[in-house]
């Protein structure tokens, strides 16, 4: 799989910022285009835009694991985010990535950021090429399977 091919995945980024007290985690719903990530902020429901106004570096993860196929995968990305004003067109594209194309379906509180004169947008660049790390293990067998099969259990 490709680097683009799994952000186009409806995945959760964890967004780390500084904060007042030490490091701030925010998990994101996000869309990445042309190189760059965005994602939602907004004074009515998040100081995640305060933060980057006193500092917009930030590092972010996108990883995914599957406990049954032992397939575990992740991106990670940093450098300077910056606060853009809303735009309707890109966010309807983010949320149809996580809720489909559908808007009149779309919970309220999602369709509530078009009309929430506090709702920016989010873009990271990263200052880096992006790399999807592999770091998938052989999945456990279930008891019963394969070979060893009845050996393996406490004597």
């Amino acid at each position: 799989m490709r680097v683009e091919e799994f952000l186009k995945l409806p995945l959760v980024a964890r967004v780390a910022a500084a904060g007042p007290a030490g490091p701030t985690v925010r998990p994101v719903w996000f869309l990445y285009e042309d190189g760059t990530f965005w994602w939602l902020t907004g004074s009515s429901y998040s100081r995640l835009g305060d933060l980057l106004a006193a500092d917009p570096r930030v590092s972010l993860v996108v990883d995914s694991c599957d406990l049954r196929t032992g397939q575990v995968l992740a991106v990670t990305a940093s450098g300077v985010a910056t606060v853009h004003p809303f735009d309707a067109e890109l966010t309807t594209r983010k949320l149809t990535k996580y809720l489909g194309p559908d808007a009149e379906h779309w919970p309220a509180m999602f369709r509530g950021a078009f009309d929430d004169p506090t709702t920016r947008l989010v873009a990271l660049r990263p200052g880096h090429p992006l790399r999807l790390r592999d770091m998938s293990y052989p999945p456990p067998r279930a008891p019963g399977d394969g070979p060893s099969a009845g050996r393996d259990g406490p004597r």
